[in-house]
């Protein structure tokens, strides 16, 4: 069992940045593929990035890439996003997911499916304003 927190939502101009943190309890954190997604009124959950058990491997959402980092510390329990250049599309509650893997499967047709993680936080609202 999991539980992930997240933390470090809040209002934004854009073009500003943001860094959301999930930390994540438990002692087998190195053995979990991390993810954000993100979720508007209305729309479905939205797939954002993920990231491999030791960091080395990332996907991300074509829509963030280039301004959006993922990176975790598994010393720390702990996956973060840095948001640079907010756009007030990035508007959302964001969520930290988790699934326990043996394996990298940097499949992105399979990552961005909310039925491949175990383990989902209660979210942080981001709001960007223009």
């Amino acid at each position: 069992q999991v539980q992930l927190v997240e933390s470090g939502g809040g209002l934004v101009q854009a073009g500003g940045s943001l860094r959301l943190s999930c930390a994540a309890s438990g002692r087998t954190f190195s053995s979990y593929v991390m993810a954000w997604f993100r979720q508007t009124p209305g729309k479905e959950r939205e797939f954002v990035v993920g990231i491999s058990q030791s960091g080395g491997g990332t996907v991300y959402a074509d829509s963030v890439k280039g301004r959006f980092t993922i990176s975790r510390d598994n010393a720390k329990n702990t996956v973060y996003l840095q948001m640079n250049s907010l756009k007030p599309e990035d508007t959302a509650v964001y969520y930290c997911a988790a699934k326990r893997s043996a394996i990298w499967n940097s499949n992105k047709a399979i990552m961005i499916k909310e039925g491949f993680y175990d383990y989902w936080g209660q979210g942080t609202q981001v709001t960007v304003s223009s």
